[in-house]
């Protein structure tokens, strides 16, 4: 499976620069490569994250997660989600597991993975509590 170049310089500027706020990628099955679908802007919250993530399809995603830790110190965590819904096609879904590995290599960075097969899977609380 191929990574698209812009893949990985859109991820180097949600690190480097904090110009998104996340990153939503799909495989195109036909050329056999990772794509950038979805950019979302600095000022967008999880939800429209989440809202953007396709029911009956599989996605990879980045999300960069800023919180606060019981110190009170401001910190940043950049997410990997694995998005693979129960109903899914199965092909899709074998497609997604088996290239995830080589794929989140790519993206040098990445400091927690998440599987989610349902949206309750990575819910915000979840996602806050792995960050801590």
């Amino acid at each position: 499976m191929a990574v698209n170049d812009e893949c990985k310089l859109k991820f180097l500027e949600l690190k480097a620069k904090r110009n998104y706020r996340f990153i939503v990628f799909r495989i195109e099955e036909k050329i056999q490569q990772v794509m950038v679908e979805r950019l979302g802007e600095p000022d967008e919250s999880y939800e429209d994250f989440s809202a953007c993530l396709p029911p009956n399809e599989c996605r990879y995603a980045v999300f960069d997660l800023d919180f606060t830790t019981e110190e009170n110190c401001q910190k940043s965590k950049i997410f990997f989600i694995a998005w693979s819904p129960e109903n899914s096609r199965v092909r899709s879904k074998m497609l997604y597991a088996s290239s995830k590995d080589r794929f989140k290599r790519e993206l040098d960075g990445i400091q927690v993975e998440l599987q989610a097969t349902d949206p309750s899977e990575m819910s915000f609380d979840i996602v806050k509590g792995r960050a801590l």
